[in-house]
C-alpha cells in the first residue's frame, strides 16, 4: 500500500531522506515552506517498478492544486558533509497523475545515474542508493535564488544572496549572472552587485517549465527591493534558530510572499 505522509510529519531520515525531513522540520517550526507530501523509499521503489496504479496519487495532486514540484530526498542527501547538490532531479510543474508517476520514476533513476554513483564513491558512501520523494505545492516564483549564511568563498561571517527573475534554477545552474547582495549578520546591506539576467525559467501553462527572454529594461534591473532583503534577513534568523549556523538556503518570492524551498548545511566553506 502506498501511503503518502504529510510533509510536516516526515521525521525519519532512514525512511524519507534528508531533504524531506529537513522540510518537515521547517514546517513544524512554522517556517514558510510550501506544503506537500512525502513518499518513503519503499513507496518510491514500488512506483518506479510500475507496481502502483496512478490513481493512488490522484487525490494527492488535487490537494496540491493540480500543479506540483517533485523533489528528490535520498538517504544521506543534504547531510552536513554530503549534499548531493545537482546529482538528483527536481521536476517542476507536474500537472497530471501520469506525469507525476513519470516524475517519481525519473527522480528514482537519477539516484542511479553515473554521476550520482560516482559522487557516492568519492564520498565513500556504501550500499545501494535509496531515494524518497517530496511532492509540494508549486511556487510560481517571480524571483528566486540562494542565500548563504556564511560567505562560501571567503568564510566571512556575512550573508551572501544571489537572485534572478523567475525560478531559481537559473541561479543554481549558472544560466544567468545573478544579482549579488552582501549583508552583515545583523542585516545591514554591505554591497550590491547587479547581474545580467537575460533569461528566466518560468512555469508553462502546459506543464513543465519554459525558458523566456527577459525584456531589456529588466536585464540589469535590481531583482530584490529593500523590503525583500529585510524579509530574507528575517527568514535567515529564523532558519538559524532551527538549524544552526552555516546554512545554504533556497528561497522564492511569489506575489510578494517569501517561501523557503530548502535549507541545508553549507558543505564547503573556506576558513575566515
Amino acid at each position: 500500500m502506498i501511503a503518502p505522509v504529510a510533509l510536516a510529519l516526515a521525521d525519519a531520515e532512514v525512511r524519507f531522506g534528508g531533504k524531506a525531513v529537513s522540510l518537515g522540520k521547517s514546517l513544524r517550526a512554522g517556517l514558510p515552506v510550501p506544503p506537500g507530501f512525502a513518499l518513503d523509499v519503499e513507496a518510491v521503489d514500488e512506483i518506479a517498478r510500475g507496481r502502483v496504479s496512478p490513481a493512488v496519487l490522484r487525490d494527492l495532486l488535487k490537494d496540491l492544486g493540480g500543479r506540483a514540484a517533485v523533489r528528490s530526498s535520498a538517504i544521506g542527501e543534504d547531510a552536513k558533509d554530503v549534499s548531493f547538490a545537482g546529482q538528483h532531479l527536481t521536476i517542476l510543474n507536474v500537472t497530471s497523475v501520469d506525469s507525476l508517476v513519470h516524475a517519481i520514476h525519473e527522480v528514482h533513476q537519477s539516484a542511479h545515474s553515473a554521476s550520482a554513483l560516482s559522487y557516492r564513491e568519492r564520498m565513500k558512501i556504501s550500499g545501494p542508493p535509496r531515494i524518497a520523494v517530496a511532492i509540494q505545492h508549486l511556487v510560481h516564483a517571480d524571483s528566486a535564488g540562494v542565500l548563504f549564511t556564511r560567505n562560501p568563498a571567503t568564510g566571512a561571517s556575512e550573508r551572501l544572496i544571489e537572485a534572478a527573475w523567475g525560478l531559481g534554477e537559473t541561479v543554481v545552474s549558472g544560466a544567468v549572472v545573478p544579482d549579488s547582495y552582501r549583508l552583515s549578520p545583523d542585516g545591514e546591506l554591505l554591497e550590491t552587485s547587479i547581474g545580467q539576467k537575460d533569461i528566466a525559467l518560468c512555469i508553462s501553462a502546459e506543464g513543465g517549465t519554459v525558458e523566456v527572454a527577459i525584456e531589456p529594461s529588466r536585464i540589469h534591473a535590481q531583482v530584490l527591493s529593500d523590503s525583500e532583503l529585510v524579509q530574507l534577513h528575517r527568514l535567515t534568523l529564523r532558519c538559524e534558530e532551527v538549524f544552526g549556523d552555516g546554512l545554504d538556503i533556497e528561497w522564492a518570492f511569489e506575489s510578494g510572499e517569501l517561501y523557503l524551498l530548502q535549507c541545508r548545511s553549507i558543505t564547503r566553506v573556506r576558513s575566515a
